[in-house]
């Protein structure tokens, strides 16, 4: 390839107060429009902002996690811009002294694990809502967001593919609604993305200008953005046009970007320190009982689970793609003794199933000790894995478990070496053409005669057994 992409990302992470980060405003979403939004998010005269001490405390528990630099002393800033959904003129955020600054965050692509360094993370406030589609002629102002707190992750143009940009902010979703500072709800605006995208001559030093892409709110979207912005840049440049620095807007119905306004540096919104707020100072003790309070962490788990269980790297990272499935999968594992088996079906049937009707693992019908009890079953020879699925169907529909609907339907795997034996034996002299191709040399020819005698014990046998008794027959004349 001729260009290379440079990618940076500004994740806007919904902290999950309960109430605003400068008010006392509920932050709960869906409420009537302008019935959450308090005297401060109207910004009348004489009133002050009051810092919400949770925020804080969330944003030190993301700053932990990404092995950053947590910021003893904090300085709000207000950045002034004119927006209607705006009352105040400015924005209440944070630009010399964030909270966190120079972290880190492992992001796996196919096999390869690859560090994205975090640049800063800083507390905000969120703005409230434009409402365009609901009045004929008009747009609607909604200001329950505004006030909401916001933590602004930005990394360093560290990723050079949308497949690593992706896989970056998966991992900082789950990093969020692991650590439950973030419900992680991308349809409701509490993860919401933006996207650095430059191209540039493979071999050059000096980044290529970039344009952003705004308020990607899914990791398809994010995507297909980040796919499209690459090739009209190289169209562009190769056409002998020149890349103009600007935000820009991602339209899912046409695939397609479009230029929103050209982009605006710091220095346009004459950023100063808010004289309304003290700076807010994070004492050592602070920090130490957050850390002490900290759950295992994703990468951490990851390893764990490779060494206790015996599962891959990118198994374990799917795994431990949020919290409840990195339980779900820890109970059927530590239940069964059976971390490969437990982590195919995890990752296998149950995602797979999970992904068709729309479901999480919290709704997952089938609890972690029955599909436990499915595993044992598969791991003692009861069943087979066509049989396997057969009770996966069924556990799925009904509340028994896995032995009452073995016993129910007659499931239970043929283990018995006579009964297998003259099986074999019907179809070794049903079948004298597959037999001679086998004598042949030719292998396939075994899996033949093994399909019919699965056939004949409507799938009952064991496969393993069939395959052994097989050979020894054919291999005795």
């Amino acid at each position: 390839m001729k260009w290379e992409v440079v990618i940076g990302l500004e994740v806007h992470v919904q902290l999950n107060t309960v109430s605003k980060i400068f008010s006392g405003a509920s932050t709960a979403f869906g409420a009537e429009p302008n019935t959450q939004a308090s005297l401060v998010e109207l910004a009348l005269p004489g009133v002050l902002p009051v810092m919400n001490k949770a925020v804080v405390d969330k944003s030190i528990r993301l700053g932990l996690a990404l092995d950053a630099t947590i910021n003893q002393k904090n300085i709000f800033a207000r950045k002034n811009y004119f927006y209607p959904d705006l009352p105040k003129g400015y924005q209440i955020s944070q630009m010399e002294l964030p909270i966190i600054e120079h972290g880190k965050l492992a992001i796996l692509v196919g096999e390869e694990e690859k560090i994205i360094r975090v640049t800063r993370a800083h507390m905000e406030e969120d703005a409230g809502k434009s409402l365009h589609e609901d009045f004929h002629g008009l747009s609607g102002i909604d200001l329950n967001r505004a006030g909401t707190p916001l933590l602004e992750v930005v990394s360093e143009p560290d990723m050079r593919s949308p497949e690593e940009a992706v896989a970056y902010a998966k991992a900082l979703h789950t990093l969020v609604t692991w650590l439950g500072i973030c419900d992680g709800n991308m349809q409701e605006g509490s993860f919401r993305v933006d996207a650095n995208v430059s191209v540039r001559p493979f071999g050059q030093a000096e980044f290529g200008t970039r344009r952003e892409i705004k308020n990607l709110n899914s990791f398809r979207f994010l995507e297909q953005a980040i796919k499209y912005e690459i090739q009209w840049q190289i169209d562009t440049i190769e056409d002998g046009g020149k890349i103009q620095q600007a935000t820009v807007l991602f339209d899912p119905d046409s695939g397609e970007t479009r230029m929103m306004r050209s982009k605006e540096d710091a220095h346009d919104y004459r950023y100063f320190p808010d004289p309304d707020l003290l700076p807010v100072r994070i004492s050592s003790e602070q920090i130490d009982t957050i850390r002490a309070a900290m759950p295992e962490l994703p990468g951490q788990m990851k390893a764990r689970f490779a060494e206790a269980f015996g599962v891959s790297a990118y198994d374990a990272a799917l795994l431990t793609s949020s919290l409840a499935q990195a339980q779900y999968f820890e109970a059927v594992a530590s239940a069964t003794g059976q971390g490969k088996l437990a982590a195919n079906w995890v990752n296998g049937e149950i995602a797979a199933r999970l992904n068709r009707e729309g479901l999480d693992i919290a709704g997952c019908p089938i609890a972690a000790e029955r599909l436990a009890g499915l595993i044992v079953r598969i791991a003692d020879g009861t069943l087979s894995n066509k049989l396997a699925k057969q009770v996966f169907d069924a556990l799925w529909e009904s509340d028994l478990g896995a032995d009452a609907i073995i016993q129910r339907d007659g499931l239970k795997q043929v283990s018995d070496v006579g009964a297998i034996e003259k099986m074999v034996e019907e179809a070794i002299a049903a079948n004298p053409k597959a037999v001679e191709e086998f004598r042949a040399g030719k292998e396939k020819a075994l899996n033949a005669l093994a399909g019919q005698v699965m056939k004949a014990s409507k799938g009952k046998a064991n496969p393993a057994q069939v395959q052994d008794i097989l050979k020894q027959k054919l291999t005795q004349a």
